[in-house]
């Protein structure tokens, strides 16, 4: 089911996340101080959030919601804070463990059910919402789309996704990171052209049905992501 491209890419994630960055990215997930660099990265990432959660239904109840790729949980407790029956998966156990650890003992009304894993597996069953949050910007354009295209199957009304939009700094900092020893790099952010998403999401036969509705772009320092929602027909 899944390409070579997108497997050697999530294991690269999940030994990053788990191993690498976990106490730096349960940092910047905090109200913890840090640099300005992370600062404006954790403002953008707070932007973001608020954004995607305000593409959702404000009542939730008795919806299914996927949290994809879920980090340390902020946003499926805020799901869950609507009434939805939340399911957050991430590769990275670390986080997960972090978000358990976070998350309201009783997130009433809704429910939150953290599992570490793939986030494209088939056996977390049908939703009425997907959210992906900054978890595919690390995969190639081709790749974005096939995993929309498998989220698609199993999602009633919506996605709301973000990825990373081809600016110039992006593509400079993109192209830095290369230069870098393999050992030493995070994995890559691949920026993505806008116009190109828009037009293979719209041509590609597997997102028959759906069309795209909102977007919108969050630059916050270092901190640069657009939003797109996916929507049912």
């Amino acid at each position: 089911m899944f390409s070579t491209t997108y497997v050697e890419r999530r294991q690269r994630l999940e030994t990053y996340f788990d191993k690498t960055a976990s106490d730096t990215w349960a940092q910047l997930t905090s109200t913890a101080p840090v640099s300005r660099i992370r600062a404006t990265v954790r403002a953008g990432r707070d932007q973001m959030r608020e954004i995607l959660v305000s593409w959702l239904p404000q009542n939730l109840q008795a919806k299914r919601v996927m949290d994809a790729g879920c980090g340390t949980g902020a946003l499926a407790v805020l799901a869950a804070h609507r009434g939805a029956e939340v399911v957050a998966v991430d590769v990275a156990a670390s986080l997960v463990g972090v978000a358990g650890e976070r998350a309201p003992v009783d997130p009433a009304p809704g429910t939150i059910d953290f599992r570490v894993g793939d986030m494209l597996a088939n056996e977390y069953g049908q939703f009425d919402h997907v959210v992906c949050m900054d978890s595919l910007i690390h995969y190639p354009r081709a790749e974005i789309v096939t995993a929309l295209a498998a989220l698609a199957r199993r999602t009633k009304q919506s996605i709301v996704f973000t990825f990373a939009p081809k600016t110039p700094l992006l593509t400079l900092m993109h192209t830095i990171g290369l230069l870098f020893p393999r050992s030493d790099r995070a994995p890559a952010i691949e920026p993505v052209s806008e116009t190109f998403l828009r037009r293979a999401l719209g041509s590609d036969p597997r997102l028959a049905g759906w069309k795209i509705g909102r977007s919108a772009r969050v630059v916050s320092g270092f901190y640069t992501s657009q939003a797109m929602e996916l929507v049912a027909q």
